[in-house]
Protein backbone atom coordinates (compact mmCIF):
# COMPACT_ATOMS: atom_id res chain seq x y z
CA UNK A 1 0.00 0.00 0.00
CA UNK A 2 1.47 3.35 -0.96
CA UNK A 3 1.57 6.31 1.41
CA UNK A 4 -1.40 8.12 -0.15
CA UNK A 5 -3.64 5.09 0.23
CA UNK A 6 -2.46 4.52 3.79
CA UNK A 7 -3.25 8.12 4.76
CA UNK A 8 -6.71 7.91 3.16
CA UNK A 9 -7.47 4.59 4.87
CA UNK A 10 -6.29 5.90 8.26
CA UNK A 11 -8.29 9.10 7.77
CA UNK A 12 -11.49 7.14 7.21
CA UNK A 13 -10.79 4.91 10.21
CA UNK A 14 -10.11 7.94 12.43
CA UNK A 15 -13.27 9.63 11.17
CA UNK A 16 -15.36 6.60 12.01
CA UNK A 17 -13.67 6.31 15.42
CA UNK A 18 -14.28 10.03 16.07
CA UNK A 19 -10.59 10.62 16.77
CA UNK A 20 -10.65 14.41 16.38
CA UNK A 21 -6.90 15.02 16.57
CA UNK A 22 -6.02 12.36 14.00
CA UNK A 23 -8.85 13.45 11.67
CA UNK A 24 -7.72 17.06 11.90
CA UNK A 25 -4.05 16.26 11.23
CA UNK A 26 -4.77 13.91 8.35
CA UNK A 27 -7.23 16.39 6.85
CA UNK A 28 -4.56 19.13 6.97
CA UNK A 29 -2.01 16.71 5.51
CA UNK A 30 -4.34 15.74 2.68
CA UNK A 31 -5.00 19.41 1.99
CA UNK A 32 -1.27 20.25 1.90
CA UNK A 33 -0.68 17.27 -0.42
CA UNK A 34 -3.51 18.40 -2.69
CA UNK A 35 -2.05 21.92 -2.84
CA UNK A 36 1.34 20.48 -3.79
CA UNK A 37 -0.33 18.29 -6.41
CA UNK A 38 -2.01 21.36 -7.93
CA UNK A 39 1.34 23.16 -8.02
CA UNK A 40 2.97 20.26 -9.86
CA UNK A 41 -0.05 19.63 -12.11
CA UNK A 42 0.24 15.86 -11.57
CA UNK A 43 -0.29 13.25 -8.86
CA UNK A 44 2.35 13.12 -6.12
CA UNK A 45 4.85 10.30 -5.83
CA UNK A 46 5.52 8.78 -2.42
CA UNK A 47 8.79 10.77 -2.20
CA UNK A 48 6.96 14.03 -2.90
CA UNK A 49 4.30 13.16 -0.35
CA UNK A 50 7.07 12.40 2.14
CA UNK A 51 8.45 15.90 1.49
CA UNK A 52 5.03 17.35 2.34
CA UNK A 53 5.01 15.26 5.52
CA UNK A 54 8.47 16.47 6.51
CA UNK A 55 7.41 20.07 5.93
CA UNK A 56 4.28 19.63 8.06
CA UNK A 57 6.31 18.00 10.86
CA UNK A 58 8.87 20.80 10.72
CA UNK A 59 6.09 23.39 11.05
CA UNK A 60 4.79 21.58 14.14
CA UNK A 61 8.27 21.43 15.70
CA UNK A 62 8.77 25.15 15.14
CA UNK A 63 5.35 25.90 16.63
CA UNK A 64 6.11 23.73 19.66
CA UNK A 65 9.32 25.66 20.24
CA UNK A 66 7.64 29.06 19.85
CA UNK A 67 4.64 28.20 22.02
CA UNK A 68 6.99 26.82 24.67
CA UNK A 69 8.95 30.08 24.75
CA UNK A 70 5.72 32.08 24.93
CA UNK A 71 4.41 29.98 27.82
CA UNK A 72 1.41 28.73 25.85
CA UNK A 73 1.42 25.15 27.13
CA UNK A 74 -2.12 24.50 25.84
CA UNK A 75 -1.13 25.26 22.25
CA UNK A 76 2.22 23.51 22.62
CA UNK A 77 0.46 20.33 23.80
CA UNK A 78 -1.92 20.47 20.84
CA UNK A 79 0.99 20.79 18.40
CA UNK A 80 2.81 17.90 20.13
CA UNK A 81 -0.24 15.65 19.70
CA UNK A 82 -0.41 16.61 16.02
CA UNK A 83 3.31 15.97 15.57
CA UNK A 84 2.97 12.51 17.11
CA UNK A 85 0.38 11.64 14.44
CA UNK A 86 2.63 12.92 11.63
CA UNK A 87 5.64 11.00 12.95
CA UNK A 88 3.77 7.75 12.34
CA UNK A 89 3.94 8.43 8.59
CA UNK A 90 7.51 9.73 8.37
CA UNK A 91 10.32 7.39 7.39
CA UNK A 92 12.48 6.35 10.33
CA UNK A 93 15.22 8.92 10.95
CA UNK A 94 18.88 8.06 10.58
CA UNK A 95 20.66 7.15 13.78
CA UNK A 96 23.60 9.22 14.95
CA UNK A 97 26.08 6.59 13.69
CA UNK A 98 24.36 6.26 10.30
CA UNK A 99 24.30 10.03 9.91
CA UNK A 100 27.97 10.32 10.84
CA UNK A 101 28.85 7.62 8.32
CA UNK A 102 26.83 9.38 5.57
CA UNK A 103 28.45 12.77 6.30
CA UNK A 104 31.92 11.20 6.20
CA UNK A 105 31.06 9.42 2.96
CA UNK A 106 29.78 12.64 1.36
CA UNK A 107 32.93 14.50 2.46
CA UNK A 108 35.09 11.79 0.87
CA UNK A 109 33.06 11.61 -2.36
CA UNK A 110 32.98 15.38 -2.82
CA UNK A 111 36.58 15.90 -1.73
CA UNK A 112 35.44 18.53 0.77
CA UNK A 113 38.35 20.16 2.55
CA UNK A 114 36.98 23.02 4.62
CA UNK A 115 33.85 24.63 6.03
CA UNK A 116 33.47 26.39 2.67
CA UNK A 117 32.42 23.02 1.20
CA UNK A 118 29.83 22.42 3.91
CA UNK A 119 26.84 23.38 1.77
CA UNK A 120 27.66 20.77 -0.85
CA UNK A 121 28.10 18.08 1.81
CA UNK A 122 24.81 18.94 3.54
CA UNK A 123 22.95 19.04 0.21
CA UNK A 124 24.34 15.67 -0.81
CA UNK A 125 23.34 13.97 2.45
CA UNK A 126 19.87 15.52 2.52
CA UNK A 127 19.22 14.62 -1.13
CA UNK A 128 20.27 11.02 -0.54
CA UNK A 129 18.12 10.62 2.59
CA UNK A 130 14.99 12.67 1.98
CA UNK A 131 12.90 12.90 5.11
CA UNK A 132 15.25 10.75 7.15
CA UNK A 133 17.84 13.37 8.09
CA UNK A 134 17.29 16.69 9.84
CA UNK A 135 19.06 19.55 8.06
CA UNK A 136 20.29 21.15 11.28
CA UNK A 137 21.81 17.90 12.55
CA UNK A 138 23.51 17.26 9.21
CA UNK A 139 24.80 20.84 9.11
CA UNK A 140 26.18 20.67 12.66
CA UNK A 141 27.83 17.33 11.99
CA UNK A 142 29.34 18.48 8.69
CA UNK A 143 30.66 21.65 10.32
CA UNK A 144 32.35 19.72 13.13
CA UNK A 145 33.89 17.23 10.67
CA UNK A 146 35.15 19.90 8.27
CA UNK A 147 36.54 22.27 10.90
CA UNK A 148 39.10 19.76 12.17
Amino acid sequence: MNLTDRIEKDYLAAYKARDEVRVSVLRMLKSAAKNRQVELLRPLSDDELAEVLVKQAKQRRESIEQFGRAGRDDLRDKEERELSVLIEYLPSPLTEDELLREVDQAIAELGAQSVKDMGRVVSAVLAKHKGRADGKRVSDMARSRLSR
